[in-house]
């Protein structure tokens, strides 16, 4: 009887010391798994969640990688300054292969992660894809270099998305632009175009040049295409060579274009070259080479932007090379716009974010000052410039300033 007394009490203070233990490390558990604020406090803060929908691999990595890089150094800065509200911003980024289908798999696993809102993508057609998952979540997502126009007014619509945003011109401004430097600084009348139909970005721009073109009083004399994955234009640009242009609009990616001007020269092309903003890669000298010489672009930002002279001089000391324009000044931009909407109505509660963010005015964001048109969620008076290759490397060309609406 002794022995089984002894027994029960030395469980009893077992039992005892377990639960003595089991109270008092409540709290420290918590926090070491990296559990939320405690209600006593002494937890660290719940961190606000911002996603990013970016390219890591493939032939949009470079653009993406340099994307990531750039929220990263933004976000580190943040949080050594006390976060946002006290509390700390958690980058969250998936890889979207730029790709469509893999887009709206990266947006609903941001959903699912509890994002307040998201950086990206940066191809028109992946964001259009995500949008849908985004805006029926009440997610928040701002666009890098989505130019294209129905990404926040989708097709049918009269107005723009609740929750859909960007932080770049639109392709009825780029191709603007595009057609105008060609008409007045390049003093050309005929133009050709070789575009790819498999790609919306490459479509709508090269409708958006004609249309400024013509009614500028030139002519397209040429208006040739091929298809996503194509590399071999000769054909088509036999056509154009031969149809008299003085200028060459090839609306498409640094991979196509670069190619396209090479085979040009090798068909004895004498006559300018022009792109958009996504030329904007060392792929399109390596493929394309001395033919890219003299080349002109249109670009969203610049690296000569005195503007951003500081930021590139800082990226460039962290991450050991020069940003890969244009995507990192515009994530940073869209991430600016949340970071200010959250500190402005002292809330993350998406529906009053998008509100605030839809309306606002004069934001001081990294490219300069941010201003939203409520009606279509596209950034007023975004500035262009113009760029050109000289000796293999990009150069600023000339600033295009954009009124405001």
């Amino acid at each position: 009887m002794k022995k089984g007394k002894r027994l029960v009490a030395v469980l009893l203070l077992t039992l005892l010391l377990v639960t003595l233990a089991a109270c008092g490390g409540g709290t420290a558990g918590g926090a070491a798994s990296g559990g939320g604020a405690s209600s006593g406090g002494t937890g660290a803060a719940e961190p606000i969640k911002i996603g990013h929908e970016v390219a890591l691999t493939g032939g949009s990595a470079l653009w993406g990688q340099a994307e990531k890089n750039a929220l990263d150094m933004a976000i580190e800065k943040i949080n050594a300054d006390g976060g946002v509200l006290g509390r700390p911003l958690q980058l969250i980024a998936y890889d979207n292969k730029a790709e469509q289908a893999e887009g709206v798999n990266v947006a609903n696993r941001l959903v699912n992660d509890g994002v307040i809102a998201v950086i990206g993508p940066a191809q028109s057609g992946v964001a259009i894809a995500a949008a849908a998952v985004f805006e029926e979540a009440g997610v928040i997502a701002i666009g890098t270099t989505t130019t294209n126009e129905k990404l926040t007014v989708p097709e049918g619509q009269d107005e723009a998305l609740r929750y859909i945003f960007r932080s770049c011109f639109i392709d009825p401004y780029q191709g603007d632009v595009a057609a105008t430097f060609a008409l007045q600084d390049l003093g050309v009348t005929k133009a050709g175009i070789l575009k790819d139909v498999g790609s919306d970005y490459s479509t709508y721009l090269a409708m958006y040049f004609s249309e400024t073109f013509t009614g500028g009083g030139g002519t397209i004399v040429a208006d040739e295409s091929f298809r996503t994955d194509e590399l071999e234009y000769k054909a088509q640009l036999s056509k154009i060579k031969d149809a008299g242009a003085e200028v060459l609009f090839i609306p498409t990616m640094q991979k196509e274009a670069g190619l396209a001007m090479k085979q040009a020269k090798e068909l004895g092309m004498d006559c300018y070259f022009l792109g958009g903003d996504a030329w904007a890669s060392d792929e399109l000298v390596e493929l394309g080479g001395d033919a890219t010489e003299g080349g002109f672009f249109v670009n969203i930002a610049s690296l000569a932007d005195p503007v951003l002279k500081d930021w590139v001089d800082e990226y460039t000391a962290k991450w050991g090379r020069a940003p890969v324009m244009p995507n990192p000044p515009l994530a940073v931009d869209g991430l600016y716009a949340v970071v200010a909407a959250i500190e402005a109505t002292g809330t993350t509660d998406t529906a009053i974010l998008a509100d605030w963010i839809a309306n606002c005015k004069d934001v001081q964001v990294l490219t300069g000052k941010l201003t939203m048109d409520p009606q279509t969620h596209n950034p007023l008076g975004k500035p262009a410039v113009i760029e050109t290759v000289q000796n293999g490397e990009f150069v600023f060309y000339k600033g295009i300033a954009a009124a405001i609406d």
